[in-house]
């Protein structure tokens, strides 16, 4: 039989990116989970995790604290703390920060992959690259 556990907030570090920082709530790695992977993420004021997709997982964005210029494809939405934004898998998007302190949110994956999820930059590439300078003209 398989049991649960609980996962205490000061026992689970902050893992540094150049943009933020993620806390893994729920990986293989740390619960041992085979459908859900589930971070809560920071954003820096002024950054963000450029365009990029998940190709075999679906993800919910749930924004816990602050302004989150979030993207789907194309179109973008300024997002405060109790929206969310759901990807289906292989959809493009983005997440930064709009406002000028950090933005929290909660990133859900599934179903796992690899170490939790797998991601696919884009932000190098056309359309996305210029995508964001295009919409503010």
């Amino acid at each position: 039989m398989t049991h649960g556990q609980f996962r205490v907030a000061k026992d689970i570090a902050d893992d540094p990116l150049p943009f933020g920082s993620l806390r893994w709530l729920s990986h293989p790695a740390s619960t041992g989970t085979k459908q859900l992977t589930i971070i809560e993420a920071t954003l820096n004021a002024g950054e963000g995790h450029a365009f990029h997709q998940h190709p075999d997982q679906e993800e919910l964005v749930y924004v816990l604290d602050g302004l989150v210029e979030q993207w789907i494809g194309e179109e973008r939405r300024i997002l405060v703390a109790g929206d969310s934004a759901f990807m289906p898998a292989g959809t493009v998007h983005a997440s930064f920060t709009a406002g000028d302190r950090p933005s929290r949110l909660l990133a859900i994956f599934g179903p796992c992959i690899g170490d939790g999820y797998t991601t696919v930059e884009l932000a190098g590439e056309a359309p996305w690259k210029d995508m964001r300078t295009r919409q503010a003209a």
